[in-house]
């Protein structure tokens, strides 16, 4: 007897199961879909015990025919796929045929659907098994349960995570198909404590205002942006509102939610320097494309995708970014962002759902679960004194983290003016010759502990963190002498000797042709080490070396030098060296002179590192803060 045979459909679908069904979270998902691809326009989703004793989907789409009914829970049966020419034009989420008989395999289902006339058809099923069917009837639409989830598989439970964490899984999961899909209102609830409802108006931004606050979605910008190929549409927040997670950029291709690293490397670049360094921006956005252009079967949960054009995809994103982000006046309102760090409860936050993410932040740190933005900040209510005051560690927060830790390390601190060897850039020498016109004109104040600068317009009151302003001044100005110079080099009157051990050696004699592109030439000189008679005259003086091994490392670790990249960290580097520190007290010419010049840099706003460099306290600020006219928070 030969020792291969067919699996059973039963034992095929619980394989089956394991690759579509990894979690409560993925039913939630498959069933949406199925809702979704029929033409609903309201979805409920009530979730009990975090799916794991039932999920309930009820949506007013076009259901199924009685006689479809029990052909949807075998395997590979779609409506959806009829000939292989269908494959390359897939508009519908769903497809493949696996979800519901997968799900079926691996819990307990009833199913009651109708096209409508009051007409339709139930159906349970126990493992795969059909119990019972029979007439049924109800208004036009599907209401779908799945009951005790992996009951026949219990092995599939020790990869369950805690309950809060699954049931955060289940609101990541309906929050991307939410905002994927603006046009349906949806509503979840669990334990019957509604979690998420939606308007289904059409407004994506209502939408963002639903899953993470009024307040954020009121800091969040349009976007747009198209080509022969793609059409991008969707919001992008301000550089001042960011989160430590990627989690947060959510990309939609075709209607369908999906996961891609470079284009999420993609949106980050389009910030540029305007982001801290770790710091993620919430992201919603739309791609329209031919789906001749996507391939959406490369994956049983089709949430990773493969694009043609993906290169030409991803500068579009970072240009639509860009140009957005440069016609605005990205200085933050420090009222706003304290009020937003301090208050615990939104105008659109459910209790039910902060309580649940907190919960599953706790219990699940290696996995970072998509959370609203008013779950995030569990502050303390705003103080009932009289008086509001804002101690310095609270300018540090809104400003940056001051400079006497995070650049303890780096050079002496040096006074703002500038010796005639290295002159400090003025309105000649900086990138442009022209003033910034969205940076205000600002009247100098006064100084606070050697570190903050006070100015004030008609506007209000700004405070300036002096070591970020004046590395944006330093970083734009290296950045262009570092940009213009091609591959002259410098002779040096004394060579360079680097020593290295045999591995490194090896690896640098291999690929020294890399080096000699970018200007650095490797003469072998004795065992294991080089001798390096010039440099690239862009090379800053007194550094030589510094560089030089930095360079070198960097194709030791990657294969490769990328230029750009390079010249971009060194003038941060330099910047953030040469710039004055907290502690360093200016005169009054000198603390105007910065404010000057910055208000002629392309970015007046961030350091290179991407912190804030002023915020604003406007007048009606002020007056609520001395109580001159009524808080409305």
């Amino acid at each position: 007897m030969g020792k291969i045979q067919e699996l059973s459909e039963q034992l095929a679908n619980q394989i089956a199961a394991g690759e579509v069904i990894e979690r409560p979270a993925s039913v939630v998902k498959e069933l949406i879909e199925n809702a979704i691809d029929a033409g609903s326009t309201q979805i409920d989703i009530i979730i009990e015990e975090s799916g794991l004793k039932k999920i309930q989907i009820i949506d007013n789409g076009f259901g199924i025919a009685p006689d479809d009914v029990v052909n949807a829970f075998k395997r590979h049966a779609t409506s959806k796929i009829h000939s292989r020419d269908d494959l390359f034009r897939i508009r519908t989420l769903g497809f493949r045929g696996e979800a519901l008989p997968s799900i079926a395999s691996v819990s307990e289902i009833l199913l009651m659907t109708s096209t409508g006339e009051n007409q339709g058809t139930s159906i349970s099923l126990k493992g795969g098994k059909i119990e019972e069917q029979h007439a049924h009837s109800m208004r036009k639409g599907t209401d779908i349960t799945v009951s005790n989830l992996f009951f026949n598989t219990p092995a599939r439970l020790k990869y369950i995570k805690s309950l809060q964490t699954e049931l955060a899984n289940i609101g990541d999961i309906v929050n991307r198909l939410a905002m994927s899909h603006p046009t349906i209102a949806f509503k979840l609830i669990h334990d019957g404590n509604k979690m998420l409802e939606t308007t289904g108006n059409g407004d994506l931004k209502q939408t963002l205002a639903g899953i993470y606050g009024v307040a954020i979605a009121k800091k969040m910008l349009t976007i747009h942006s198209e080509n022969l190929d793609f059409s991008i549409d969707g919001f992008i927040s301000l550089p001042e509102v960011t989160r430590a997670s990627r989690n947060y950029m959510s990309i939609m291709v075709n209607g369908r939610y999906i996961k891609n690293f470079l284009l999420n490397k993609a949106i980050v670049e389009g910030y540029r320097s305007k982001l801290m360094v770790g710091r993620f921006p919430i992201v919603a956005i739309e791609i329209k494309m031919d789906p001749l252009l996507v391939d959406v079967n490369v994956h049983p949960t089709k949430q990773e995708v493969r694009i043609s054009k993906e290169k030409e995809l991803m500068v579009l994103i970072q240009e639509a970014i860009h140009q957005r982000l440069s016609t605005e006046q990205l200085i933050p309102n420090a009222i706003d962002n304290l009020a937003t760090k301090k208050r615990s409860v939104d105008q659109g936050e459910k209790p039910e759902q902060m309580r649940i993410y907190l919960d599953a932040v706790k219990e699940s740190v290696k996995e970072q679960p998509y959370m609203p933005q008013s779950v995030e900040n569990n502050a303390p209510s705003e103080p009932q004194a009289s008086a509001i005051s804002y101690p310095e560690t609270e300018l540090e927060e809104l400003i940056g983290t001051t400079d006497t830790v995070v650049h303890e390390t780096l050079a002496e601190d040096v006074a703002y003016v500038p010796s005639e060897k290295e002159k400090i850039p003025h309105r000649g020498e900086v990138i442009t010759d022209e003033v910034n016109l969205k940076m205000p004109m600002l009247d100098y104040v006064g100084q606070m502990h050697g570190t903050y600068l006070f100015a004030q317009n008609e506007e209000g009151l700004y405070i300036i963190d002096q070591h970020a302003a004046q590395e944006r001044i330093k970083y734009e100005y290296y950045r262009q002498k570092i940009g213009e110079v091609g591959r002259q080099l410098q002779d040096l009157l004394v060579p360079i000797t680097l020593d290295f051990p045999n591995s490194d050696f090896i690896k640098l004699s291999e690929h020294k042709e890399l080096l000699e592109e970018v200007g650095v030439f490797l003469e072998p000189f004795g065992q294991n080490s080089f001798l390096i008679r010039s440099h690239p005259s862009w090379f800053p003086k007194g550094q030589e070396e510094e560089i030089l091994r930095d360079l070198i490392d960097i194709l030791l670790e990657s294969g490769k030098v990328n230029i750009a990249k390079f010249r971009e960290d060194t003038a941060i580097m330099m910047s953030c060296k040469k710039s004055i520190k907290a502690n360093h007290h200016l005169n009054d010419l000198e603390a105007r002179t910065l404010l000057e010049d910055l208000r002629h840099t392309q970015n007046p706003f961030n350091c290179p590192h991407g912190r804030p460099v002023l915020i604003h306290y406007s007048n009606k600020d002020m007056e609520r803060m001395f109580k001159r006219i009524q808080d409305p928070h």
